[in-house]
């Protein structure tokens, strides 16, 4: 049955339920706009409407333009497909596939959030007493502690935390650069300019140093006692990445995992999903000095040989505290530009560095910070932004 066969109600109930998904879609942070939707009503009209699978495909094919939304579309579908009734009294609604009866995908919870979000023919008065009472729960939400916050307020910190932004601090390069005020003469281009006038004027071109952004190289700590503030923190270097592409990821417990190409696909949620499926003991024990070898022997040399910054989040809590821990945590240190420690147990007010491995570790970084909450992330981020430091080239001895 096609849309021009319904009565005129029916027709007009369809394209509000049309609009309604393609808001909802947007809400779920697609790109859809109002032509895709016209673009939608004009496709319907030719296919059959009783038919679940060709309204799918078509309107997959008018919505979805990047791979990664097309999981975000499959689930939105699915979800609007079952809750409205006008929906299934009009497109015979066949039941779900399997797979919608498995464990919820990446991209499952910001779905079920944007299908719950209220109509926009709610009044003003609703909508400006809602501002008020976000603006104050916001407040809240910047000091309170991660490991205390609910479901709903985790879910608004992830939102908060992806859309933070950090600014390039950058770094020196000895590359150069056709730059006017440079300091450098670029004999080459002077040459050929003064060929054009026969060497009557001359006219001085010169180079610059090329400054890019610092690369980051974060160490996780994705221990049981870390695990919440490892998954925020991921959220925020996913974000970071989308800006700084020189951004590299370890996740270590008891063994060192690099997770940087699964944290580099654009959608959040498959990042995270494609990051804990690729590790085997997330929420498992702590060896912090194995992990540290590893990263040392295996990739220091690859992700830190041009000053980068370094992120270890931890707790420092290490079950095997001896030498090797200092020494690896020193050779680190030299290794990179600057070496910042982020502990979430600094939001204590009597902290003390009485765990032998905190005190093995700590004379060895530049920073030390807490990674608690929102604040303490932004404070990071101001932190990260500052001018770097000259890089120290000391000699690293070999490892034993």
């Amino acid at each position: 049955m096609a849309i021009n066969h319904l009565a005129p109600e029916q027709t007009e109930q369809f394209a509000d339920n049309i609009v309604g998904f393609a808001r909802a879609l947007r809400s779920a942070g697609m790109p859809v706009g109002p032509g895709a939707v016209i673009d939608a009503m004009s496709a319907l009209q030719v296919i059959d409407i009783g038919n679940r699978a060709d309204v799918f495909t078509t309107l997959e094919a008018i919505f979805v333009k990047r791979h990664e939304h097309a999981l975000i579309f499959k689930q939105a579908f699915n979800l609007f497909f079952r809750a409205s009734e006008e929906w299934k009294h009009m497109l015979d609604s066949v039941p779900l596939p399997d797979e919608a009866k498995k464990k919820p995908q990446a991209g499952s919870r910001r779905v079920q959030e944007a299908m719950s979000q209220p109509r926009m023919t709610e009044t003003p008065q609703h909508q400006e007493q809602d501002l008020r009472l976000s603006v104050s729960d916001r407040e809240i939400l910047q000091k309170k502690d991660f490991a205390q916050m609910s479901a709903a307020e985790i879910a608004e910190a992830l939102r908060a935390v992806e859309r933070m932004r950090l600014p390039q601090a950058e770094l020196l390069t000895r590359r150069h650069r056709p730059d006017a005020r440079g300091l450098r003469l670029d004999l080459r281009r002077t040459l050929r300019a003064s060929l054009r006038t026969g060497g009557d004027i001359v006219d001085i071109h010169r180079l610059g140093r090329i400054e890019k952004p610092a690369p980051i190289v974060a160490l996780l700590d994705i221990s049981g006692s870390m695990s919440e503030y490892t998954r925020l923190f991921l959220h925020f270097l996913h974000a970071v990445g989308d800006a700084r592409k020189r951004v590299s990821v370890f996740l270590f417990g008891t063994r060192l995992t690099n997770v940087t190409r699964a944290l580099r696909q654009r959608d959040p949620d498959e990042a995270l999903a494609n990051c804990s499926a690729s590790v085997e003991d997330w929420a498992g024990g702590t060896r912090i000095s194995a992990s540290l070898h590893n990263f040392n022997k295996l990739w220091a040399r690859r992700v830190l040989s041009q000053g980068a910054i370094v992120l270890l989040i931890s707790d420092g809590l290490e079950r095997e505290a001896d030498s090797k821990l200092a020494f690896e945590m020193d050779r680190l240190h030299r290794s990179c530009r600057r070496l910042i420690w982020l502990n979430p147990l600094l939001r204590f007010g009597g902290f003390e560095a009485k765990a032998q491995g905190i005190k093995m570790m700590l004379p060895h970084v530049d920073e030390f910070r807490p990674v608690h909450n929102l604040s303490s992330i932004q404070e990071l981020i101001t932190t990260l932004s500052r001018p770097l430091p000259p890089h120290h080239r000391n000699l690293i001895r070999s490892a034993a």
